[in-house]
């Protein structure tokens, strides 16, 4: 088992860090870490250290020691983002902390034109706010060092500009009459980067099909089966980090 991964603002250099605060306490009162236990510091975007727990104190403060070296990981190549059409309820944080967990580096809530869900005004700052948390959280959970970035909201417009700057566009999309190529056997860029787009439950429209492929992007399929959409995003990531050996 890894060591628990907790959230600074700096990685330390410094032989010895007393981490408080929420992620002190949580470190004390709810994980209950004791001296000797191996811990790891991460500012979440790719710096990090290990160390290992000196002592407890009180309720929120966790003393941190053998703190050597701050390492970087490199950004991931290809890097990969999903553009998440919102989904209906909470489902949208489900789609976040699943798609994060599997490795996901970058996410993108998109408006699209058959979403029930408008994020629109408070409602909309508190959604993303949400979102972003999940993000950190569910790094943290599965031992990530650097998590994804939660990109405010697009247009369907702002995502074929995102669209036309990748190398590979995908939109998850299953149509009989027009049927579209297999994810699993896509021809995939060995660096660069990969957006794949999620529809809403009641899919992509015709229209934001066409916008999309004048942005040079291509309907792809996972499978038989058609998942939600708070699903889609997290298999479109598992196949592509197998085949572009980041799973290796």
């Amino acid at each position: 088992m890894t060591a628990p991964v907790f959230v600074v603002e700096k990685v330390p250099a410094g032989p010895e860090f007393v981490l408080d605060g929420p992620e002190g306490r949580h470190a004390v009162s709810v994980k209950r870490l004791e001296p000797g236990e191996d811990v790891v510091l991460t500012d979440g975007r790719g710096q990090w250290a290990e160390g290992v727990v000196k002592a407890a104190e009180g309720k929120d403060r966790l003393v941190v020691t053998d703190l050597h070296e701050v390492l970087t990981e490199p950004d991931p190549r290809p890097h990969v983002t999903v553009v998440q059409a919102l989904p209906k309820g909470d489902r949208g944080e489900l789609a976040v902390e699943t798609m994060t967990e599997t490795g996901v580096d970058a996410i993108v809530p998109w408006q699209a034109s058959r979403c029930i869900t408008q994020w629109r005004a408070e409602r909309g700052a508190k959604s993303l706010a949400k979102w972003r948390n999940t993000a950190r959280e569910a790094g943290k959970q599965s031992r990530r060092v650097r998590f994804p970035e939660v990109a405010e909201a697009m247009s369907t417009k702002q995502v074929a500009q995102l669209l036309a700057g990748a190398d590979l566009g995908v939109v998850l999309h299953e149509d009989r009459d027009h049927p579209s190529e297999a994810l699993a056997t896509a021809a995939l860029p060995e660096t660069g980067s990969i957006v794949v787009v999620v529809g809403p439950e009641g899919g992509v429209s015709p229209e934001e099909l066409a916008v999309f492929a004048e942005a040079g992007a291509r309907p792809y399929r996972l499978g038989r089966s058609v998942l939600r959409t708070s699903t889609a995003g997290t298999a479109a990531v598992a196949v592509l980090l197998a085949r572009t050996g980041r799973w290796s």
